[in-house]
């Protein structure tokens, strides 16, 4: 051992001095200036005196013993045990010492570099940065990526995914191979499908802190315009006249005849040419409303399409296909904040004509049941926004049943 090891170990190598060594060795950890002074509580005889040894000097009297830092450093340089100071003396006792805030400080920037792409893109989508302050409030991508290097890739391949929705009606197989360059990197399970499918529900208004099961992720999807497969996605209808000519219409046709409800697939309505003959279509949100239809009018029902809930990709299929034929909409849903999105939806698409969805028609039934959720504009009538959150309460679709039914009667 070198003399001025052995001089280093004789001042601060002593059992009796290692809390000081300690204290300065967790300074260096934080950041912290190796200034000023620390105390040590309840100090025994043997530790005074060794700080005296030190120093050269008495530490003073009382319960407590403070050193002073400023006064360490330089006896340690003024002896030569450790001629760059204090911090070197801890070093060469305890070995390195791991600045922990400076490895934080570039743990985070490393972080904030992996969703740079990811908060590129959702500076300009308003309607995500709920979602994405509940990334962070859950720490659900570290937990699916522990690491930025993990995280990276999988927020790079997620901004790609969601620069591509809403999609106007695309199997996830092919949105994952076109983003992702793997058509199973959307499959359940997968951790980029847990981030984008919590996208998709925020992107739909949909509680995107919640799980669900495979019909609730099959909706999160279908509500930005993604398929899970061509036969789950439907479309329920009664009176659509159809056609002649082709397989869909000739279907319509025969349903329409037999006044019979027809659920139609996305399948189906995508290999459908041309467009479809609707004239005043009206739109409800429940199948209650086809169902009962169907029992009370049979063949003399007008077109009625629902949309079952938020509308599914099969929904959106048949409205366009009915719009570019030239059809209007005529809307009816639930008067509670989800129906409202619904048909706002719906509005901005096509245009709708309410029925029996304004503000008269709320105020004039008779319901117990709160409203819940938050408000939504009424760009079709201005008012009814403000009437619902001043009444609270919520008018399902039920309620107003044989009222539609005389509409549709007439």
């Amino acid at each position: 051992m070198s003399e001025s090891a052995e001089r280093l170990e004789r001042l601060l190598g002593r059992d009796e001095i290692a809390w000081l060594v300690e204290r300065v060795r967790r300074r260096i950890a934080q950041g912290r200036p190796l200034t000023g002074s620390v105390s040590l509580g309840k100090a025994t005889p043997s530790q005074r005196r060794t700080v005296e040894s030190l120093l050269g000097r008495r530490a003073g009297t009382g319960a407590s013993l403070t050193v002073s830092l400023d006064e360490v450093d330089q006896v340690l340089r003024a002896s030569g045990a450790a001629p760059e100071g204090l911090a070197q003396a801890v070093t060469l006792l305890r070995g390195p010492v791991v600045n922990t805030a400076e490895e934080n400080a570039a743990g985070d920037a490393r972080w904030q570099a992996a969703f740079a792409p990811l908060d590129a893109h959702l500076a300009a989508r308003p309607v995500l940065h709920r979602w994405r302050s509940w990334l962070d409030a859950t720490g659900l991508v570290r937990r699916l990526a522990p690491t930025p290097d993990q995280a990276a890739p999988l927020l790079e391949v997620l901004t790609a995914v969601l620069a591509r929705l809403p999609s106007p009606g695309l199997p996830i197989g092919r949105l994952a191979a076109e983003t992702c360059s793997d058509a199973h990197a959307l499959d359940e399970g997968r951790p980029l499908a847990t981030l984008a499918l919590s996208a998709a529900k925020a992107l739909s208004g949909l509680p995107f802190a919640a799980d669900g099961g495979a019909d609730t992720r099959r909706r999160a999807w279908a509500a930005v315009g993604v398929h899970l497969d061509e036969l789950s996605s439907l479309v329920l209808c009664l009176g659509l006249p159809g056609d002649d000519t082709t397989p869909t219409g000739r279907m319509l046709a025969i349903a329409r005849a037999a006044g019979e409800p027809c659920a139609l697939t996305l399948r189906q309505l995508g290999r459908h040419d041309g467009s479809l003959a609707g004239g005043l279509v009206r739109l409800c949100e429940n199948p209650v409303v086809v169902a009962s239809a169907a029992d009370q009018l049979g063949p003399a029902c007008p077109p009625l399409v629902c949309v079952s809930g938020r509308p599914s990709v099969a929904v959106w299929r048949l409205l366009d296909l009915l719009a570019a034929g030239g059809a209007s909409f005529a809307y009816h849903g639930d008067f509670d904040w989800g129906g409202i999105a619904i048909a706002t939806a719906i509005h901005e698409r096509y245009g709708i004509v309410p029925w029996r969805f304004d503000t008269a028609a709320y105020e004039a039934v008779p319901s117990a049941r709160p409203l819940t959720g938050r408000p939504l504009p009424t760009p079709w009538d201005s008012g009814l926004a403000g009437a619902m959150a001043r009444r609270g309460v919520r008018v399902e679709e039920e309620l107003v049943l044989a009222d539609l039914l005389s509409d549709l009667t007439t």
